[in-house]
């Protein structure tokens, strides 16, 4: 089988390929590099991220100085064969300036609709409103919220014997929502219960 780095086209673009940083967990873009053959071949080698540095004129491995490496987990090259796409695992921070990507953005998970939600319900755990029907919950306590979970559990079994998929998918909705609440009650977020599931996987 034809191993896919042996096409990178370095001619190209002078010897150097423009690596983009992936998070391999969260997949959020961490950082863009540049590599060399040499580059890549060392960062298959040691499995730490390595990079040629423009300034240095020399190779670079990400986390030399300050030890946050760059863990390789998977590396692809474009259909164009002139750019790599690099999946990693990040020890600490990424940028020089301290923060988790070269743009200043958290490199958390992101759930898309459920992260936004999540959000809101820690927002009125934390800041309660009045008018607010997941505060009201939280004021209720640990039990109420636990007793509001069963009972959308038991109505989704319900709805999942009938032919109503409106009805079954509302369930299934009120199911998610209550039990979102149930976790930050508990003090968890969705991503903790994705770990679980990755550990298991």
């Amino acid at each position: 089988m034809d191993n896919p780095l042996s096409k990178i086209d370095y001619n190209k673009t002078n010897g150097l390929v423009p690596a983009i940083i992936q998070d391999s967990k969260t997949k959020n873009v961490l950082m863009l590099g540049y590599m060399n053959e040499e580059a890549v071949a060392k960062t298959q080698e040691t499995r730490k991220v390595t990079f040629y540095s423009r300034s240095k004129e020399r190779l670079w491995t990400k986390g030399e100085e300050s030890g946050n490496f760059l863990k390789l987990v998977d590396l692809r090259v474009d259909c164009d064969n002139d750019t790599l796409l690099i999946q990693a695992k990040p020890v600490g921070p990424i940028c020089h300036k301290g923060t988790d990507t070269c743009w200043g953005e958290a490199n958390s998970s992101n759930f898309s609709f459920l992260s936004k939600l999540e959000a809101v319900i820690k927002d009125r755990h934390d800041n309660p409103d009045e008018k607010s029907y997941t505060s009201s919950l939280f004021k209720k306590g640990i039990n109420k919220v636990a007793q509001k979970v069963g009972e959308e559990a038991v109505e989704v079994v319900i709805e999942a014997k009938d032919n109503s998929e409106e009805l079954f998918l509302n369930e299934s909705a009120d199911l998610l929502y209550h039990y979102m609440i149930l976790l930050r009650a508990k003090g968890y977020d969705l991503e903790d219960v994705v770990k679980v599931l990755e550990d298991r996987h």
